[in-house]
């Protein structure tokens, strides 16, 4: 029996017979092809049977009501004035890795509302974009769509606030039919349409102008195709508005 062919009577040095070789050569390749589907199976096997890594934060993953019902209960902390307890060091370290806030909100620049402190969260929780005025523009909308499409967030809010002095101006500018300077007058135009959707009714011009700014914010994202209205179909996310109260740090949702 020879060691090289496997083939009987063979003298080393003689040729090969040609049938006996293709004989040879087809085993060869059998056990190959058999060698290799079987290290693809392994292979495959392995990466089914990896377990997925574990979000950052675990506690962030959750329906989008349940989001909304977490985002009210710290608020109501924060109006008492009693923080949790928020260990920035340990999370430092979960959060190296990467990120799934369980809310994205869109919030006036003004330096009294701060909604990490409103919500009474930790770092990783929150994905805050803020412009004076809160409106909506192309730039947060893509924000939000990374949010919802990669971080995964379910809950997207729309946060106005007593007092502001973007949408003040925009009355003002739009009254007295006087220009702004600077680029003042970006946020103008932005705010126009609120401004002018409340023109007339009773009541605060400048509160109407505010809550009609927060419910064409909501109404702007959840329209905003292809991906965030496919989301708000699908109810993979929920996307509502509310106002700040400057006075006791109360945030009512109202669209």
């Amino acid at each position: 029996m020879c060691q090289s062919c496997g083939f009987p009577d063979i003298a080393h040095g003689k040729e090969v017979p040609r049938r006996g070789f293709m004989f040879g050569a087809a085993v060869t390749g059998a056990l190959s092809a058999a060698g290799a589907a079987h290290a693809k199976a392994r292979k495959s096997r392995k990466a089914e049977s990896k377990p997925e890594a574990s979000p950052p934060k675990p506690e962030n993953v959750m329906a989008p009501d349940a989001a909304l019902a977490r985002l009210l209960e710290g608020n109501k902390r924060y109006q008492r004035g009693v923080a949790a307890r928020h260990d920035f060091v340990a999370e430092r370290e979960a959060l190296v890795g990467g990120q799934n806030p369980y809310a994205a909100i869109l919030s006036c620049a003004d330096s009294r509302i701060a909604p990490e402190y409103a919500f009474d969260s930790s770092r990783g929780d929150l994905f805050v974009c803020r412009v004076a005025g809160n409106f909506v523009s192309p730039e947060n909308i893509a924000s939000f769509e990374f949010a919802v499409e990669v971080l995964k967030t379910p809950l997207l809010l729309v946060l106005g606030h007593e007092s502001c002095g973007a949408v003040k101006s925009a009355i003002s500018s739009i009254a007295d039919k006087t220009t702004l300077p600077g680029h003042l007058p970006y946020l103008v135009t932005a705010l126009t349409p609120a401004v002018k959707a409340v023109a007339g009714q009773p009541g605060d011009e400048l509160e109407n102008a505010t809550k009609e700014n927060v419910r064409l914010g909501v109404e702007a994202l959840k329209t905003a195709t292809p991906l965030l209205s496919a989301a708000v179909n699908d109810k993979r996310i929920k996307i509502v508005g509310g106002v700040y109260r400057l006075e006791n740090g109360k945030v009512e949702i109202f669209a």
